[in-house]
């Protein structure tokens, strides 16, 4: 049996939550999903500076697990640019910092 996955701190809601690209009718797009971790993980590392040790004790995960998560989304938002798909962000398991409710 699987191990549950560990709920990653965040610290807002995005207050965006989609983009696409310009000239595009949103019918005729289509999309790839970030989740709401994954934009936490990119915030942290490419607006913040952080290094990765710091940027996983800020959303309570391990180095390795910061990592991947930010390989991810890295990866997500490159095919969204690259192949000018539109890019949702909604989802993952997520808790805000100052939350005291359960995971997202």
């Amino acid at each position: 049996m699987a191990r549950p996955p560990k709920c990653r701190l965040v610290g807002r809601e995005p207050s965006v939550t989609y983009f696409k690209p310009r000239g595009v009718p949103l019918r005729d797009l289509d999309e790839v999903t970030l989740t709401v971790e994954g934009l936490e993980a990119l915030r942290l590392s490419e607006i913040e500076g952080l290094d990765q040790d710091s940027a996983a004790e800020r959303m309570g995960i391990s180095r390795q697990t910061f990592g991947r998560i930010l390989a991810e989304a890295r990866k997500t938002v490159a095919c969204a640019v690259v192949e000018g798909l539109g890019l949702r962000i909604e989802g993952g398991n997520y808790k805000l910092v100052n939350n005291p409710h359960p995971c997202k």
